[in-house]
């Protein structure tokens, strides 16, 4: 009842309070008083959250507007001083075939200066070069005068630096840590890994390729860090590599060569297993004594007139062309006089000769004439597709152009035929001659790892099989007969081909000053590998024949072959048919 009396009080107070709402007088006022006093608190609430929006987004508006400010203002740089995330970015490891290091950081200290700290600089001088024997005094001084707040006083000390000049206790002056790149085989790869410089940039070899991948772009825009990279791994062999290399620089004393150079390379894959260049340098310091006169790849970026050895690129397109086969001979008895010029022979037989006897005793006379069968059109055509008239592609930054006549006439072609007229890199002499043993395929080059289907895919045909068969048989003729028996090694069957050009001196052929080179394959039976080695402008105490290129170049590749066969994986082979075991007594 209680309930029910409740019930019925509330619904009178609602109907009277309905009643007074549709009526006149006094409660009509307070009603509509209220009503505005709801309303104008509403707004009043809306107001003040619309202010607080306002407020948050001005707020934001102003940081984000700083952090597009930031992100394009430019680094500011205080004297020489580097942003911070550079001094301690990694550079990735170089390693060789089998994951021998090449190339690697190591971790070190620069010594700076903060000059508005010092109060004695010649004090301050004067400690330092107790320490730093080849201190520049002068610059040094300079420096610590100056009102900067930062100054480099050296770089990359060694640890042993580092505590003598700590213990000197010297105000003002501190340490930054680095990272420098070391090459644990100094000249042993100089010219194919190349060398950073002291902000650890890549100037040369494959260190620049490394940086020309992204790696200084990435670093320039401060995306480098400290931690450690994956290796670059290359398609040298460190054992070959250091083989060349230590042939090479010896030749130059054993010869009085002023320089020399030699490739080692798969003729299936186009992969570089060794090559080397002397003069040469320590990478470490590339700013030594010898750097300047050992700084050119003379394998990749200088040009040379490769004599005889292009009478095999000569031979094979005679062959290719099919005007000729191996059976055909010709007449090599009298010179050929042409354009004023007499073309002879220097050791000339005086009768006709068949194409093996023209290969075996490089004949100028018979080299000329198939030159001139071929015609112009065909023997350019010919060494373009080549590859030996045009700027070499591979990752190796140092590669030079090839030059040749800029309109080929007859003179040009016949000359060109044995050698003279045309100048090109040692190293895609050999390239090119790697298309004549391999089944007449060019493949391209490589520093880096290749398996044979990545070459098949890039492999151009240059010429036909039975051109390669051919040639192949040439080269080993000449090996067991001509020029090359001085490049023999027992049990691996080497052929190829020497060259001797007279180089050009002021314009004109100095007989007394000769290019000596030797294209080389092996085991001929079935080539692997192409060698090819250079002396330039040998000479020894054995007279003028030393200057040939059997008594230089051809003893190189010997030397060279003897040593990395069995590295490379090739087995010797004796007797005539190769059934017959070396016996050790």
């Amino acid at each position: 009842e209680t309930l029910m009396s409740f019930l019925s009080r509330i619904m009178v107070l609602k109907s009277r309070a309905h009643f007074s709402a549709g009526g006149r007088g006094r409660p009509s006022m307070r009603g509509a008083s209220f009503e505005g006093t709801r309303k104008r608190k509403s707004a009043q609430a809306k107001n003040r959250v619309g202010l607080l929006i306002a407020g948050f987004v001005a707020f934001y508006g102003v940081i984000g507007g700083r952090l597009v400010q930031y992100g394009f203002a430019m680094p500011e740089v205080t004297s020489s001083i580097l942003p911070a995330d550079r001094f301690m970015a990694s550079r990735p490891d170089i390693v060789d075939r089998n994951g021998e290091v090449l190339a690697t950081d190591i971790r070190t200290v620069s010594l700076f200066a903060e000059p508005h700290k010092i109060v004695d600089a010649d004090e301050v001088i004067e400690k330092l070069a107790t320490v730093l024997n080849d201190l520049d005094v002068k610059g040094t001084y300079t420096k610590l005068r100056s009102n900067s707040h930062f100054q480099w006083l050296r770089r990359q000390l060694t640890p042993k630096q580092q505590s003598q000049i700590l213990a000197l206790g010297i105000p003002g002056i501190g340490f930054r840590p680095e990272k420098r790149r070391f090459y644990p085989g100094g000249r042993t790869a100089a010219h194919l890994v190349g060398y950073v410089n002291i902000d650890n940039r890549g100037v040369a070899g494959m260190e620049r390729y490394i940086d020309s991948q992204g790696l200084a772009d990435l670093a320039a825009v401060g995306m480098t860090s400290d931690q450690p990279l994956e290796p670059v791994k290359l398609s040298i062999d460190l054992r070959v590599q250091a083989i060349v290399q230590q042939v090479v620089a010896e030749s130059i004393g054993k010869y009085s060569a002023i320089g020399a150079g030699a490739v080692v390379i798969d003729v299936h894959t186009g992969e570089i297993l060794g090559m080397a260049s002397a003069p040469d340098f320590d990478p470490n310091d590339p700013n030594g004594v010898d750097a300047e006169k050992g700084w050119m790849n003379r394998m990749s970026n200088s040009t040379f007139e490769m004599g005889s050895t292009f009478k095999s690129f000569t031979l094979a397109m005679g062959l290719d062309d099919g005007k000729m086969n191996l059976q055909s001979s010709f007449d090599a008895r009298f010179p050929i006089r042409i354009g004023g010029f007499t073309i002879k022979d220097f050791h000339g037989k005086g009768r006709v000769l068949s194409v093996p006897e023209i290969f075996q005793y490089s004949s100028n006379i018979g080299t000329a004439k198939i030159a001139d069968m071929v015609g112009i059109a065909g023997h350019k055509d010919f060494l373009t597709r080549l590859g030996l008239l045009s700027r070499m592609k591979t990752e190796l930054p140092e590669i030079a152009m090839p030059s040749q006549p800029r309109e080929w006439k007859k003179i040009n072609s016949i000359t060109i035929s044995f050698g003279h007229g045309v100048s090109t890199t040692p190293l895609q002499t050999a390239v090119a001659g790697a298309a004549l043993v391999n089944g007449g395929k060019l493949v391209p080059p490589t520093f880096l790892p290749r398996t044979q289907a990545e070459a098949d895919e890039i492999a151009t045909q240059v010429m036909k099989p039975t051109t390669s068969k051919d040639m192949r048989f040439l080269f080993e003729w000449n090996g067991i007969n001509g020029s090359g028996r001085n490049a023999r090694v027992a049990g691996f069957n080497v052929g190829g081909k020497t060259g001797t050009a007279d180089k050009v001196v002021n314009g004109r052929y100095a007989h007394d000053k000769n290019f000596s080179a030797f294209l080389s394959a092996f085991p001929m039976d079935n080539p692997r590998y192409v060698v090819l080695s250079f002396s330039d402008e040998p000479k020894t105490d054995k007279g003028n024949g030393a200057a040939l290129a059997a008594m230089s170049a051809a003893p190189m590749v010997k030397e060279i072959i003897a040593r990395s066969a069995p590295i490379l994986g090739v087995k010797p082979k004796f007797g005539n048919d190769g059934s017959a075991l070396l016996v050790s007594y």
